[in-house]
């Protein structure tokens, strides 16, 4: 190997040891170096986007137009669709659900809490996914579980989304939920309320479903950047304060929920269906 095809870059490879393939990663790299800014790039311009020296990216860039993944033309290089395969065959087995569920086992394991992802249908929220502990809560909560919106952290979170016409309109349904809140706030508190959820990023609801239930919530959103479910931590009101939700349970729960927008994002950008609806 000549001085010339030496890596120059210094760029670092995260945990590197003895199983590490670094010409696997810097492939990836290459591939990631396109964008909707740069679609068609010389080797060139590959090799100062990835760090690495002009034949080392030559050589990767033939590797993956041989594989199929590129095609150059008069010395550019753009990508196939075949790099689709990359990443979306596991996602459509997977399903969308199932690729917040490790964001959501892991917050679980930080926190000693439930947490769970609904949905807004009508006036309701709907559970789409969740990760219980063993804990004595008011509710028995399943996948479909109805609760009302304005009772609840990730209804409120869900409602604050919504422009002034969607919001009457989402009000103004009947609930298809069988449990009666113990506080449900509406008219101005309710839009009040709907405000700084809108203005913090999340909400926080304390013992407005049932007495003993006390939840915090943050949006989760799309690559259009809007928010299409809410993630919650519930505790027993008994056991957790308000202060140690939102001082310890909080900055973990808009973490986790950033981790799973960031992939929703990249799945909005696939073609795939989406089971959120947007």
């Amino acid at each position: 190997m000549s001085p010339t095809d030496v890596d120059s870059s210094t760029a670092p490879i995260p945990e590197r040891s003895a199983d590490f393939v670094e010409a696997l990663a810097r492939g990836l790299e290459v591939i990631t170096t396109f964008s909707s800014e740069g679609s068609n790039l010389t080797v060139s311009d590959v090799a100062s986007r990835a760090g690495l020296a002009r034949p080392t990216a030559r050589r990767l860039l033939m590797t993956l137009e041989a594989l199929g993944y590129a095609r150059s033309h008069d010395g550019w290089y753009s990508l196939t669709t075949r790099v689709l395969e990359l990443g979306t065959a596991g996602i459509q087995v997977q399903g969308t659900w199932e690729v917040a569920r490790p964001h959501m086992v892991r917050l679980v394991d930080q926190v000693g809490e439930s947490s769970s992802m609904s949905q807004l249908v009508g006036s309701d929220i709907v559970y789409m996914a969740r990760v219980p502990v063993r804990k004595i809560i008011a509710f028995t909560v399943t996948i479909g579980t109805r609760f009302p919106a304005v009772a609840t952290s990730m209804g409120q979170v869900l409602l604050s989304d919504l422009d002034e016409g969607e919001l009457a309109a989402t009000l103004a349904t009947p609930p298809m939920s069988a449990v009666i809140p113990r506080l449900a706030p509406s008219g101005e508190t309710l839009r009040r309320t709907l405000a700084e959820v809108r203005e913090r990023g999340w909400a926080l609801s304390d013992e407005l479903l049932s007495v003993g239930v006390r939840s915090i919530a943050a949006p989760v959103k799309n690559h259009a950047d809007r928010t299409v479910a809410a993630m919650n931590v519930t505790v027993h009101a008994a056991e957790t304060s308000v202060d140690r939700l939102v001082s310890d349970h909080l900055p973990r729960l808009l973490e986790t929920a950033e981790h799973v927008s960031l992939e929703w994002s990249n799945l909005g950008l696939l073609p795939l269906a989406d089971p959120t609806g947007d």
